[in-house]
Protein backbone atom coordinates (compact mmCIF):
# COMPACT_ATOMS: atom_id res chain seq x y z
CA UNK A 1 0.00 0.00 0.00
CA UNK A 2 3.06 2.64 0.71
CA UNK A 3 4.61 1.32 -2.25
CA UNK A 4 1.44 2.09 -4.12
CA UNK A 5 1.21 5.63 -2.62
CA UNK A 6 4.81 6.47 -2.91
CA UNK A 7 4.68 5.92 -7.07
CA UNK A 8 1.48 7.55 -7.21
CA UNK A 9 2.77 10.75 -5.44
CA UNK A 10 6.04 10.11 -7.99
CA UNK A 11 3.71 10.51 -10.90
CA UNK A 12 2.17 13.65 -9.77
CA UNK A 13 5.52 15.45 -8.61
CA UNK A 14 6.78 14.47 -12.15
CA UNK A 15 3.52 15.99 -13.80
CA UNK A 16 3.43 19.03 -11.66
CA UNK A 17 6.90 19.37 -12.73
CA UNK A 18 6.53 19.00 -16.46
CA UNK A 19 3.69 21.45 -15.88
CA UNK A 20 5.43 24.19 -13.97
CA UNK A 21 8.22 23.84 -16.92
CA UNK A 22 5.32 24.32 -19.24
CA UNK A 23 4.30 27.12 -17.38
CA UNK A 24 7.48 28.33 -17.50
CA UNK A 25 8.06 28.40 -21.21
CA UNK A 26 4.11 29.72 -22.18
CA UNK A 27 5.86 32.59 -20.02
CA UNK A 28 9.50 32.84 -21.88
CA UNK A 29 7.11 32.53 -25.13
CA UNK A 30 4.61 35.29 -23.87
CA UNK A 31 7.82 37.59 -22.64
CA UNK A 32 9.70 37.14 -26.02
CA UNK A 33 6.97 37.73 -28.31
CA UNK A 34 5.39 41.05 -25.68
CA UNK A 35 8.91 42.74 -24.53
CA UNK A 36 11.99 40.82 -25.97
CA UNK A 37 10.91 41.08 -29.93
CA UNK A 38 9.53 44.40 -30.17
CA UNK A 39 12.84 45.57 -28.15
CA UNK A 40 14.70 44.02 -31.07
CA UNK A 41 12.86 45.18 -33.82
CA UNK A 42 12.85 49.03 -32.28
CA UNK A 43 17.04 47.91 -31.75
CA UNK A 44 16.85 47.39 -35.25
CA UNK A 45 15.11 50.13 -36.48
CA UNK A 46 17.39 52.81 -34.89
CA UNK A 47 20.73 50.50 -36.30
CA UNK A 48 19.14 51.10 -39.82
CA UNK A 49 18.36 55.33 -39.04
CA UNK A 50 21.81 55.69 -37.74
CA UNK A 51 23.40 54.13 -40.98
CA UNK A 52 21.12 56.20 -43.01
CA UNK A 53 22.24 59.28 -41.13
CA UNK A 54 25.79 58.31 -41.28
CA UNK A 55 25.09 57.66 -45.26
CA UNK A 56 23.72 61.29 -45.22
CA UNK A 57 26.30 62.97 -42.89
CA UNK A 58 29.47 61.27 -45.02
CA UNK A 59 27.67 62.84 -48.02
CA UNK A 60 26.92 66.32 -46.82
CA UNK A 61 30.70 66.47 -46.19
CA UNK A 62 31.82 65.52 -49.36
CA UNK A 63 29.95 68.38 -50.83
CA UNK A 64 31.12 70.50 -48.27
CA UNK A 65 34.41 69.80 -49.12
CA UNK A 66 33.56 70.10 -52.45
CA UNK A 67 32.12 74.19 -52.17
CA UNK A 68 35.40 75.41 -53.13
CA UNK A 69 36.16 73.65 -56.27
CA UNK A 70 32.16 74.45 -57.46
CA UNK A 71 32.06 78.26 -56.00
CA UNK A 72 35.53 78.46 -58.44
CA UNK A 73 33.75 76.97 -61.18
CA UNK A 74 30.58 79.13 -60.92
CA UNK A 75 32.67 81.84 -61.11
CA UNK A 76 34.67 81.40 -64.23
CA UNK A 77 31.60 80.15 -65.98
CA UNK A 78 30.08 83.28 -65.07
CA UNK A 79 32.83 85.24 -66.43
CA UNK A 80 32.71 83.07 -69.63
CA UNK A 81 29.52 83.80 -70.13
CA UNK A 82 30.33 87.72 -69.19
CA UNK A 83 32.71 87.54 -72.14
CA UNK A 84 30.83 85.41 -74.34
CA UNK A 85 28.07 88.26 -73.99
CA UNK A 86 25.33 86.00 -73.81
CA UNK A 87 23.01 88.28 -71.80
CA UNK A 88 22.38 91.57 -71.59
CA UNK A 89 24.65 93.74 -69.79
CA UNK A 90 22.10 96.26 -68.79
CA UNK A 91 21.53 97.48 -65.17
CA UNK A 92 18.27 97.77 -65.56
CA UNK A 93 15.01 96.33 -67.19
CA UNK A 94 13.88 99.47 -68.67
CA UNK A 95 17.12 99.74 -70.84
CA UNK A 96 17.39 96.20 -71.98
CA UNK A 97 13.88 96.36 -73.09
CA UNK A 98 14.91 99.86 -74.92
CA UNK A 99 17.84 98.17 -76.97
CA UNK A 100 15.26 95.30 -77.51
CA UNK A 101 13.09 97.47 -78.95
CA UNK A 102 15.88 99.30 -80.83
CA UNK A 103 17.54 96.40 -82.61
CA UNK A 104 13.98 94.95 -83.85
CA UNK A 105 13.00 97.94 -85.62
CA UNK A 106 16.67 98.52 -87.37
CA UNK A 107 16.75 94.47 -88.10
CA UNK A 108 13.15 94.91 -89.53
CA UNK A 109 14.13 97.77 -91.71
CA UNK A 110 17.59 96.58 -93.05
CA UNK A 111 15.81 93.27 -93.91
CA UNK A 112 12.47 95.56 -96.60
CA UNK A 113 9.99 94.80 -93.82
CA UNK A 114 7.17 96.92 -92.59
CA UNK A 115 7.59 97.31 -88.32
CA UNK A 116 4.19 97.99 -87.28
CA UNK A 117 4.37 97.97 -83.73
CA UNK A 118 6.32 96.77 -81.24
CA UNK A 119 5.06 96.67 -77.54
CA UNK A 120 7.14 95.58 -74.38
CA UNK A 121 6.37 93.26 -72.13
CA UNK A 122 6.95 93.22 -68.22
CA UNK A 123 10.11 91.84 -67.11
CA UNK A 124 9.83 88.80 -65.12
CA UNK A 125 12.06 86.79 -62.71
CA UNK A 126 13.06 83.04 -63.89
CA UNK A 127 15.51 81.50 -61.91
CA UNK A 128 18.74 83.39 -61.17
CA UNK A 129 17.38 86.03 -64.95
CA UNK A 130 15.35 88.14 -65.68
CA UNK A 131 13.36 88.00 -68.83
CA UNK A 132 12.65 91.21 -71.35
CA UNK A 133 10.50 90.50 -73.84
CA UNK A 134 9.02 92.76 -76.91
CA UNK A 135 5.81 92.01 -79.17
CA UNK A 136 6.19 93.08 -82.51
CA UNK A 137 4.22 93.01 -85.66
CA UNK A 138 5.34 93.43 -88.85
CA UNK A 139 4.90 93.23 -92.56
CA UNK A 140 6.84 91.85 -95.84
CA UNK A 141 7.78 89.03 -97.50
CA UNK A 142 8.93 85.78 -97.10
CA UNK A 143 12.64 86.36 -97.97
CA UNK A 144 12.11 89.50 -95.65
CA UNK A 145 10.71 87.34 -92.71
CA UNK A 146 13.62 85.41 -93.30
CA UNK A 147 16.59 88.03 -92.90
CA UNK A 148 14.81 89.12 -89.53
CA UNK A 149 14.95 85.77 -88.24
CA UNK A 150 18.66 85.31 -89.19
CA UNK A 151 19.11 88.37 -87.10
CA UNK A 152 17.91 87.33 -84.25
CA UNK A 153 18.95 83.97 -83.88
CA UNK A 154 22.72 85.17 -84.65
CA UNK A 155 22.46 88.15 -82.28
CA UNK A 156 23.98 88.51 -78.89
CA UNK A 157 23.14 89.10 -76.49
CA UNK A 158 20.77 85.97 -77.41
CA UNK A 159 17.47 86.19 -78.69
CA UNK A 160 14.95 83.55 -78.84
CA UNK A 161 11.77 84.02 -80.56
CA UNK A 162 8.36 82.68 -78.94
CA UNK A 163 4.26 83.09 -79.90
CA UNK A 164 5.26 83.25 -83.25
CA UNK A 165 2.30 83.64 -85.93
CA UNK A 166 2.43 84.02 -89.74
CA UNK A 167 -0.91 84.96 -91.87
CA UNK A 168 -0.64 85.59 -95.51
CA UNK A 169 -1.53 89.30 -96.22
CA UNK A 170 -4.99 89.78 -97.64
CA UNK A 171 -4.46 90.30 -101.50
CA UNK A 172 -6.07 93.03 -104.10
CA UNK A 173 -9.04 91.94 -106.67
CA UNK A 174 -8.37 92.18 -110.68
CA UNK A 175 -10.76 94.81 -111.98
CA UNK A 176 -10.28 92.60 -115.14
CA UNK A 177 -10.90 89.11 -113.50
CA UNK A 178 -12.39 89.68 -110.45
CA UNK A 179 -10.50 87.44 -108.66
CA UNK A 180 -7.99 87.67 -105.61
CA UNK A 181 -4.61 87.92 -106.62
CA UNK A 182 -2.18 87.04 -103.63
CA UNK A 183 -0.20 90.35 -102.60
CA UNK A 184 3.04 87.83 -101.67
CA UNK A 185 3.26 89.03 -98.14
CA UNK A 186 3.08 88.23 -94.64
CA UNK A 187 1.45 89.56 -91.61
CA UNK A 188 3.89 88.45 -88.88
CA UNK A 189 3.08 88.97 -84.76
CA UNK A 190 5.98 87.36 -82.40
CA UNK A 191 7.42 87.84 -79.41
CA UNK A 192 11.34 88.36 -78.79
CA UNK A 193 13.02 87.46 -75.97
CA UNK A 194 16.64 88.12 -74.40
CA UNK A 195 17.48 87.71 -70.55
CA UNK A 196 19.83 89.64 -68.30
CA UNK A 197 21.08 88.63 -65.03
CA UNK A 198 18.69 89.67 -61.73
CA UNK A 199 21.33 90.90 -60.13
CA UNK A 200 22.48 93.24 -62.22
CA UNK A 201 18.87 94.90 -62.29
Amino acid sequence: MNQGTTGLDSFFRDQQRWIALGLVGIVLLIFYFVVASPLLGLGRHYDDAIERLEFRLQRQKKIVAGKDEWMERSSELKLQLESNKQFSSRKTAALASADLQRLLKETVQVAGGQLTSTQVISPREENSFVRISVKVRMSGTAEALRQVFHEIESAKPLLFIDNLDIRPERGRRNRTTRKLEPSGRLNINLEVVSYMRSDEE
